[in-house]
């Protein structure tokens, strides 16, 4: 069996989970469900998208299928009453929240003069006021659970210029989201609520990573199950003694003795083709 089995540590516990109508998101949703997990899909898509698979409702039916309980939610997590109401459904349906999983994400990597300011907008909206948002109205909630957990998808803090000059408002987006992980393991350690954050080491196929890498991204990519078996790992852990961690995925991965990660691998066999993914330092200290 590839990667982290299931333990059903995640039963009973809900996951407010944004942007989880496909990609990532849906594989972190389906991981959680097989534990018989509760998984709230927040996320914009009610219609089908005519490039775009999936909506909040067919993610809803997966979830269900894998033997969790799904509330679909339309949410854009720049609209503050959506967000409040989706939290409010999410308590009412299953009693609290005891996981967030901020992965809703905008990506365009320019440099400074080709990026629009609306562009920008987009990405800091998103993804640093986004996470900061759900983050700060799910935390009456997960205060009041035994089990909460706070994971951003989201990278390593390193201030290696290079990270910066190819992509500004990009990077300064992502590392938004970082740096509430930073902030809020330390603000949250009294409640017993973790904070931690996860990267891929190397190209996780999604949407995002179709339009950035045109055809043939599937080949030099990994499954996104990769990023659902790490972000297990870490759910699964005391949130009390595994808190304020940048996590990336096949380090963790290895810590937690999955040593084959080539079934991860979209096209069988091509391990070796696969492209590291950035913010990743090929020189970092392993777990």
């Amino acid at each position: 069996m590839m990667g982290i089995r299931n333990t059903g540590k995640l039963a009973g516990k809900t996951l407010f989970i944004t942007g989880a109508s496909r990609g990532i998101g849906k594989a972190i949703a389906l991981k959680a469900a097989r534990d018989g997990a509760n998984v709230v899909i927040a996320a914009k898509t009610a219609e089908p998208h005519p490039k775009l698979s999936g909506t909040i409702y067919t993610a809803a039916a997966e979830i269900e299928a894998a033997g969790g309980k799904a509330l679909a939610c339309v949410v854009d997590v720049r609209d503050e009453t959506a967000v409040r109401t989706a939290i409010r459904g999410a308590v009412d349906k299953f009693g609290g929240i005891d996981i967030l999983v901020n992965n809703a994400s905008a990506i365009s990597l320019t440099p400074t003069e080709q990026t629009e300011m609306k562009r920008y907008d987009l990405m800091n909206n998103i993804n640093t006021r986004g996470t900061f948002l759900v983050s700060k109205e799910c935390l009456p909630y997960l205060k009041k659970s035994t089990h909460g957990h706070i994971l951003n998808l989201s990278p390593p803090l390193i201030l290696k210029p290079e990270w910066f000059a190819r992509n500004l408002a990009y990077t300064i987006a992502k590392y938004g989201m970082s740096m509430c992980v930073l902030g809020m393991a330390e603000e949250c350690r009294k409640d017993g609520i973790a904070a931690n954050a996860l990267w891929p080491a190397k190209l996780v196929h999604t949407a995002a990573v179709d339009m950035i890498h045109g055809d043939g991204a599937e080949s030099v990519s990994r499954k996104p199950e990769i990023l659902a078996d790490a972000a297990y790992a870490i759910l699964c852990k005391d949130p009390r003694s595994c808190t304020g961690n940048f996590f990336i995925d096949e380090d963790l991965l290895q810590a937690e003795g999955v040593t084959d990660l080539s079934e991860y691998s979209c096209v069988p066999g091509n391990e070796k083709n696969i492209q590291l993914c950035g913010f990743v330092d090929v020189n970092r200290s392993k777990l």
